[in-house]
C-alpha cells in the first residue's frame, strides 16, 4: 500500500480539507490486484496437483490467497507479477477463493479438460437443440465450462486472454453458452467418475495447425517463423496494392437490381427462369458468381394464419438474406450455420404466400445444399420448400484491377505467413492453469498441406506439454468425419492423407489416443451434428489414458503391417480387441498392382487378420482402406465395435 502523509500547519477549515484531500488520495492509491480472467467465478481447478493462483499488483504489494481455511502469501516482483502455490486440493465443492480483497465464489475441484482446434471444436450446442432435445432440461451444476475469447496476435506471447470469457455450468439457461463437444464431454465424464468437470475451450473456426504452437516450436518450420519486420514490409507494400485493385474493383461492380423490388410479394415474377431446389446453381447450368435471388409461392393452411412459425432452410452457400411476404425474417453471412429463422405472427395468412431469398456467393458454386430439410414448420402444420423455384440474376461480380486485368489471375506474390498467433493470444496466457488433458479436433483447415500435418501436431502436442510441465500430458485427438459426395472409384484424398497424419501421430507418441469419426460426419456439412457419439469415442481414451482403465479397449483397429502371399495381400492390425469384425462384407478395400492403380478389392477376415483380392490384379503390391474423403460403408471393427482408422500400405 502507497501511503501519503502531509504536515501543514493551517486554520481548521484548510486543515480540514487537506485531510479530506490526504485521505482521497491514500484511499485510490491502493495497490489493486488483478487476477487472470479465467480465475473467476464457478471456476473448477484441478484435483490432486499442486495449484497455481497468479496476477499482478504493483511492485513490492503483498498478496494473499485464501481457500479451504488456509492461507497463503506472495510479494509481487519487480515487473508487478506474483505467484502462489496450493497444495494438491481433493475433489468438491463448491468453495470461495480469496485474493486479498477479491472473492471468487462456487469454485469446484475437479478435472479440467482443454479443448482446442477449429470449427467443429467450437461448434455451438444452440445448434444441436433439434437432434439432442434433451439438452434444453441440463440441469447439471458440477459441470462448467469456459470458452476463451477469439483474437490472435503475431507479436509475442500476451500475459492475459482476451476479456469476454465467463464460467458456465450447465443448467438449461447456461448450457446455450457451451459447445456442443465439450458438454457431452463433459456429462459423460461426470456420470462416469462423479467428480466435477471443467472445460477450458480455446478453439477458433477456420483456423490451421501452425497458428496454435509457439514459435519456439516452430523452429523446423521456417515459412511460419517470418520474421515481423520482414513479415510488416511486404505486408504494406501488397496491401497498398491490394487497396488500389479493390477499390478498382468495387468501382466496377454492378448494383444489384432486385434490392427493394424482388423480395416484395405481390411482384411480377412470370418471365423469370426455373430451378429445382435443393442444390446448387452451377449444377443446374446457371454460370454466375455474384448475387441470385430465388423465389416461390406455397399455399398456408388456416391453423397457420397469422400464427408463429420457424423456417429451415437447410444449408446455404454462401449468404442469405430471407424474406417471407415482403417482410425481412433473417440471414446468415457464411455458408456453414444451419439457417433457421423465426417467422412473427402476422406475416403468414391463409393462401398464396411468397418467400424470396437473395444469395451472394463469389465463387459460383452458390445456392441450396442438397439433402437438407427446407420446410416452414408450424404447430400443426408442416410445408415442404423443395421443388420448383424461380430465379433471377441480381448481380454478377466483375473482377479487374486498374490495369484490366483479373484479380483472381494476377501475379501478386502470397503474403509469408506466420504460424502462433493463437497460441499467443488463447494458449501461453492460460498455461498456469492446471488441467488433466488436452482434447484436439482440428485438420479441417489444413487439408491442402496434409504432408506437413504429422510433424505439426507432434511439434503441437510437445510444445503443450512442456509449457503444462507435463510431459505425459494425456492428449486425445478427433480425427476427420467423413465429408463430402462419394466417389464411385478409389481415389486421391487429402481427407484421408490427414486422417492418417492423425492416425500416425497416434501409433508414433506416447500418452495419445484416436477417435474415429468417418462414420458419424454428414457428406453435405463440415460441421456434422453428432457431436455425442464422438464425444463418447474421445472418451474412451480419457478413461484409458487419464483414468487408468489400462485394459479398456479405447481404439479400433489400426494398421500394423502388411505381407504379400502371390495373389493376396494379408493385413495384420493392433488395437484388435476380442477379434476383427464387421457388419456384413467388408467394404472400402481397393488393391493395386506395380502399375499403381487402384481398383475395389474383395475382403474378409481371416484368423484375425484380413485377407485382400482382386482377381484382375494377379501380383498386387498396395492396399487401401476407407481412402476418401467420404469412405461410406467402411465397416472393419474390432468386436468392441470401434472401428479401424483408414491406412495405406504405399507411400504413392
Amino acid at each position: 500500500m502507497k501511503r501519503i502523509q502531509l504536515i501543514y500547519f493551517f486554520p481548521y477549515g484548510k486543515l480540514l480539507s487537506i485531510m479530506i484531500l490526504i485521505v482521497f488520495i491514500t484511499q485510490f492509491s491502493l495497490a489493486t490486484v488483478r487476477l487472470p480472467r479465467v480465475i473467476s467465478d464457478r471456476m473448477v481447478l484441478q484435483r490432486d496437483t499442486e495449484l497455481h493462483i497468479w496476477g499482478w499488483a504493483d511492485p513490492g504489494e503483498n498478496v494473499t490467497v485464501r481457500l479451504s481455511g488456509k492461507h497463503y502469501n506472495a510479494v509481487t516482483d519487480a515487473d508487478g507479477r506474483w505467484s502462489v502455490k496450493v497444495p494438491p486440493q481433493s475433489a468438491g465443492g463448491p468453495y470461495v477463493l480469496e485474493v486479498n480483497e477479491i472473492i471468487i465464489r462456487d469454485v469446484l475441484i475437479g478435472d479440467v479438460w482443454l479443448c482446442s482446434g477449429q470449427s467443429n471444436q467450437e461448434t455451438p450446442v444452440v445448434r444441436l437443440l433439434d437432434r439432442f432435445p434433451e439438452i434444453n432440461t441440463s440441469n447439471n451444476h458440477m459441470i462448467r465450462h469456459f470458452k476463451t475469447p477469439s483474437r490472435t496476435y503475431i507479436n509475442g506471447e500476451e500475459e492475459d486472454i482476451p476479456a469476454g470469457g465467463v464460467w458456465y455450468s450447465a443448467n438449461a439457461v447456461d448450457v446455450l453458452n457451451w459447445t456442443a463437444l465439450a458438454y457431452f464431454f463433459a456429462q459423460e465424464a461426470f456420470q462416469k467418475y462423479g467428480v466435477p468437470i471443467g472445460i477450458l475451450n480455446s478453439s477458433v473456426g477456420g483456423t490451421a495447425i501452425e497458428g496454435w504452437i509457439s514459435q519456439e516450436s516452430l523452429k523446423e518450420f521456417p515459412q511460419y517463423t517470418t520474421p515481423l519486420d520482414v513479415l510488416d514490409s511486404i505486408r504494406r507494400v501488397t496491401e497498398t496494392n491490394r487497396r488500389s485493385d479493390t477499390m478498382t474493383s468495387l468501382m466496377s461492380q454492378p448494383v444489384d437490381q432486385g434490392i427493394g423490388k424482388w423480395s416484395v410479394k405481390n411482384m411480377d415474377d412470370s418471365e423469370w427462369s426455373t430451378m429445382t431446389l435443393p442444390g446448387l446453381w452451377a449444377e443446374r447450368g446457371l454460370n454466375v458468381r455474384g448475387t441470385v435471388w430465388f423465389r416461390r409461392t406455397f399455399d398456408v393452411p388456416a391453423s397457420m394464419d397469422g400464427k408463429h412459425a420457424r423456417i429451415i432452410l437447410g444449408r446455404i452457400i454462401d449468404r442469405d438474406s430471407t424474406y417471407i411476404n415482403g417482410h425481412f425474417i433473417g440471414t446468415v453471412s457464411y455458408q456453414y450455420p444451419p439457417r433457421k429463422y423465426d417467422i412473427p405472427a402476422g406475416i403468414l395468412h391463409t393462401g398464396k404466400n411468397t418467400i424470396a431469398v437473395k444469395i451472394i456467393d463469389n465463387s459460383g458454386q452458390g445456392g441450396f445444399v442438397e439433402d437438407k430439410t427446407y420446410k416452414i414448420i408450424g404447430d400443426e402444420a408442416e410445408i415442404n420448400l423443395a421443388g420448383e423455384w424461380k430465379y433471377n440474376v441480381g448481380a454478377e461480380m466483375v473482377s479487374t484491377t486498374s490495369n484490366g486485368n483479373n484479380i483472381a489471375g494476377n501475379n501478386t506474390p502470397p503474403i509469408p505467413s506466420r504460424g502462433s498467433g493463437y497460441y499467443n493470444a488463447m494458449i501461453a496466457p492460460i498455461t498456469n492453469y492446471k488441467i488433466k488433458g488436452a482434447i484436439w479436433y482440428q485438420g479441417e483447415s489444413n487439408t491442402g498441406y496434409a504432408d506437413t500435418y504429422a510433424q505439426l501436431l507432434e511439434a503441437l502436442i510437445s510444445n503443450w506439454r512442456r509449457v503444462w510441465k507435463m510431459p505425459d500430458m494425456p492428449f486425445l485427438i478427433v480425427q476427420l468425419p467423413n465429408y463430402m459426395k462419394v466417389q464411385a472409384q478409389p481415389s486421391s484424398s487429402d481427407w484421408a492423407k490427414l486422417r492418417e497424419a492423425q492416425m500416425t501421430v497416434a501409433l508414433r507418441i506416447p500418452h495419445t489416443a484416436l477417435a474415429v469419426t468417418y462414420d458419424i460426419g454428414e457428406w453435405n456439412d463440415i460441421h456434422p451434428l453428432n457431436k455425442k457419439d464422438v464425444a463418447h469415442r474421445v472418451f474412451l481414451g480419457a478413461r484409458k489414458l487419464a483414468y487408468g482403465e489400462n485394459t479398456l479397449i479405447s481404439s479400433g483397429p489400426l494398421f500394423k503391417e502388411m505381407r504379400i502371399d502371390g495373389n493376396k495381400i494379408i493385413l495384420t492390425f493392433t488395437e484388435t480387441g476380442n477379434g476383427l469384425a464387421s457388419d456384413g462384407p467388408l467394404k472400402q478395400f481397393a488393391i493395386a498392382g506395380a502399375d499403381k492403380k487402384f481398383v475395389w478389392a474383395d475382403a474378409e477376415i481371416v484368423d484375425n487378420q484380413v485377407v485382400v483380392t482382386n482377381k484382375s490384379v494377379r501380383k498386387p503390391v498396395a492396399v487401401r482402406y476407407a481412402w476418401a474423403d467420404n469412405p461410406e460403408g467402411a465397416n472393419l471393427r474390432n468386436r468392441e465395435g470401434l472401428l479401424a482408422s483408414p491406412f495405406r500400405t504405399d507411400s504413392w
